[in-house]
């Protein structure tokens, strides 16, 4: 639906004909603006800029541009940059633009040598974020973490949670959860074990989960974070360690009952031998003068069993 959804705006920039005049109801406001600023865009011719005049953007929407960079080079190398960047103007010293979305076009292009073809439009960083969002909402598929880095990132920077759900079309619901284990998980734990493209949002979820319930301190947590494997492998292994740490103790099995004593026929003397010890017991009370008798023969019954033996 959210493709459906960003697929259906993006058609409508840079035409007016032909459109349902329902539209500007039934699409959302940040998609609107987002129409608008490209519709703009559009109508310009796209530069030529060299790549050291670009700087990164402030709040990036993913982990690690250079994953799988190296088919978008060779196509580049092979046939042109096909789809421009978008850059912003920046203020103050040091590159004049600023990427909104393109971040890998321009790292391609940077890798190959050459200048990347942009568009360029002065926007505020309110009008960057929306732009970047959707566009790339549009082109790529984020990881749960990605996108929940990226929307504590919009709420940072004072969007609102509605404004938030729009840009990256998700339900109030979706967001929570997002949010949720962006603000909970440390993000040294969550940038060492990376976007986990494959993992989906149940282990992120699960990995919330067990961080509150056993408030493990973010330095724990990272030692338990493996150095190889795939990040949703690493994500799998911290699962698994704070799951076991999280398992309460087993109870110490019970002791076994005393074997009965023996009795020795009517006398009111019972005894049981067990492993090395020797229990003698005297259960009337005028009897009890053969404890110490036996105490004392002990050296000379000893003796005695020595010669026989």
């Amino acid at each position: 639906m959210k493709r459906d959804l960003l697929a259906q705006s993006l058609a409508q920039m840079g035409s007016k004909a032909n459109v349902d005049p329902r539209a500007d109801e039934m699409t959302p406001r940040a998609l609107k603006s987002m129409s608008d600023v490209l519709s703009q865009v559009s109508s310009q011719a796209a530069q030529e800029i060299d790549v050291a005049e670009i700087a990164d953007s402030e709040i990036a929407d993913r982990f690690d541009v250079t994953e799988g960079l190296e088919d978008l080079v060779a196509s580049i190398r092979a046939s042109g940059q096909q789809l421009p960047a978008l850059l912003r103007y920046r203020r103050g010293p040091g590159p004049r633009y600023e990427v909104v979305y393109g971040r890998r076009r321009i790292a391609a292009c940077r890798a190959l040598g050459i200048k990347v073809k942009a568009y360029v439009k002065d926007m505020d960083q309110r009008e960057a974020l929306v732009s970047q969002a959707l566009e790339n909402s549009a082109r790529l598929e984020r990881s749960f973490i990605e996108q929940a880095i990226f929307a504590t990132r919009l709420e940072d920077q004072g969007f609102t949670r509605a404004e938030i759900g729009e840009v990256l079309a998700v339900d109030k619901g979706t967001l929570s959860k997002l949010i949720g284990v962006a603000r909970d998980v440390p993000a040294t734990v969550i940038y060492r074990i990376g976007a986990a493209h494959d993992a989906g949002r149940r282990p992120w979820l699960e990995l919330r989960r067990l961080v509150n319930l056993g408030a493990t301190p973010a330095e724990a947590l990272l030692a338990l974070v493996p150095a190889a494997g795939t990040a949703a492998e690493k994500l799998a292994a911290v699962i698994a360690a704070l799951t076991k740490a999280a398992e309460p103790p087993r109870p110490a099995p019970e002791p076994a009952p005393p074997a009965p004593l023996t009795r020795i026929n009517d006398a009111p003397i019972a005894f049981r031998a067990r492993g090395q010890r020797l229990l003698i017991e005297v259960s009337d009370r005028k009897d009890r003068g053969f404890l110490p008798f036996m105490e004392a023969r002990l050296q000379d019954l000893y003796r005695e069993w020595k010669e026989k033996s």
